[in-house]
């Protein structure tokens, strides 16, 4: 464990609107830590605030009260850019729906936040290649997502994640659009990601997806009211 968490959130607040009732308060004076090389799982039933939280997490949202830092750093009062930065070197994220760009290439997708990052085209190419054979994809090097599988668009969605090298992925609903047998192989891809040290928080509504983590973070109506193992 490192002696800075990854995560610090402290007495966290989300809310939408101006005030009175046309307040929407979503999360509820949050805290908790998560350390370097954890696999967080999150639950909770639809509008409990996971998903806003996850949002949170990876600066693709903005606490309304409270702190967060990410590796030591306070990121809530940051601006767009900075936090786009933060997103681009600092975080993967793996999405229910894919979100490839249809017409682009296995390889093409995978490097696209190195373009975003600046890095150059053989470079790019290079680091994407290189993740191409732990994830089983070098036949698709060149196939677009309609020329994918479900399962293999997610192992291009995970790798492209890992291409800028991050601390910590973020992965909402992974195995949703997919089948039993699927979802399991994808967890089984994040497992061995975490046994080489890096950080996942994953956002499930299936028991069977939260028993493949370590930690169990339960929300009910915007609060934790559960943190601690996963019982199995």
């Amino acid at each position: 464990m490192s002696i800075t968490p990854l995560i610090r959130i402290a007495h966290l607040h989300k809310h939408y609107g101006t005030g009175g009732e046309q307040r929407l308060a979503v999360l509820h004076d949050i805290s908790l830590t998560i350390e370097q090389g954890e696999f967080v799982a999150i639950m909770g039933p639809s509008g409990s605030g996971k998903s806003t939280f996850l949002n949170i997490l990876g600066c693709l949202d903005t606490p309304s009260q409270g702190d967060y830092y990410l590796d030591g750093r306070e990121v809530a009062g940051l601006d767009g850019n900075a936090l786009a930065r933060i997103r681009n070197q600092r975080i993967g994220f793996v999405f229910q729906g894919f979100n490839l760009l249809k017409r682009v290439t296995t390889i093409n997708n995978i490097a696209l936040p190195l373009l975003y990052a600046g890095m150059g085209k053989v470079a790019r190419r290079r680091r994407a290649l290189d993740l191409l054979g732990p994830l089983g994809l070098e036949a698709h090097a060149e196939r677009t997502p309609s020329q994918l599988s479900g399962g293999q668009q997610q192992r291009v969605a995970i790798a492209r994640a890992l291409s800028t090298q991050p601390a910590l992925i973020l992965a909402d609903e992974p195995t949703g659009n997919l089948d039993t047998r699927t979802g399991g192989e994808i967890m089984e891809i994040f497992k061995a990601l975490n046994q080489q040290g890096i950080t996942l928080i994953l956002v499930t509504h299936e028991a069977d997806i939260a028993r493949h983590a370590k930690r169990l973070v339960r929300f009910v109506d915007g609060r934790i009211v559960y943190d601690g193992v996963v019982e199995p």
